[in-house]
């Protein structure tokens, strides 16, 4: 875990929590428990709608002060334009954006197609970056990066997708020094999720771990 620390959000009850990629898996396990301190909780998903609805209802069940559901392309500008609007006019603010989204393609450089390179890069570094810059001009509390500890150590044969998470390191670290919000960045190791076969840490240890970073739970 880096994080870059400026000042803490001491509570999170009511803030507007935007998170990529929160249908399924982390971003969904990130979604509840900010549910659970009585945020506004802004779930996005690319293509199913009815697992976003499902995450929508746990996180009413769990306390969230709102929900609000949005269809989120990363790869594609005005479906990220359209979502920071459509929170914006809805919520009035992004108090705390976590950009979550991730794709995975396993195998070599070597064996890699184009497009499973392309699609990596575009959704894990590119969608990142500009999520980011569509949220900062209404964005009040903090932005946190899920990168990974691909992005700390090197593995074989995933370089593909360890270059991105490099990248959103190195992104967010350079991004700390440009704005006055603080910037932090999770590195996650295997996860229990759809991208690793579902085996390793529970989605809900990374989830505490941003919420309790976020508010300060955890020094930076």
């Amino acid at each position: 875990m880096d994080l870059k620390d400026k000042q803490s959000l001491q509570s999170l009850n009511s803030k507007v929590v935007l998170i990529t990629g929160s249908s399924i898996g982390i971003g969904a396990a990130i979604a509840e428990e900010f549910a659970k301190e009585g945020s506004q909780v802004v779930i996005t998903y690319n293509s199913n709608k009815e697992k976003a609805e499902k995450v929508k209802q746990n996180c009413e069940r769990l306390g969230a002060a709102k929900t609000l559901i949005i269809q989120l392309d990363v790869t594609r500008n005005e479906s990220i334009k359209a979502a920071v609007k459509k929170v914006v006019e809805d919520l009035g603010k992004i108090d705390i954006l976590v950009n979550n989204a991730g794709v995975f393609a396993e195998g070599t450089v070597e064996k890699t197609t184009f497009e499973g390179i392309e699609n990596q890069v575009r959704v894990n570094v590119e969608g990142l970056i500009k999520m980011t810059h569509a949220s900062l001009p209404y964005l009040k509390g903090a932005i946190v990066n899920i990168a990974s500890r691909a992005g700390l150590v090197a593995y074989p044969p995933y370089s593909t997708y360890g270059a991105t998470k490099w990248a959103v390191r190195g992104f967010s670290k350079s991004l700390a020094g440009e704005t006055d919000l603080p910037v932090y960045i999770i590195n996650p190791t295997g996860t229990a999720t759809q991208m690793n076969d579902f085996e390793g840490d529970p989605p809900e240890k990374v989830a505490r771990i941003v919420v309790d970073v976020v508010s300060g739970k955890i020094p930076a």
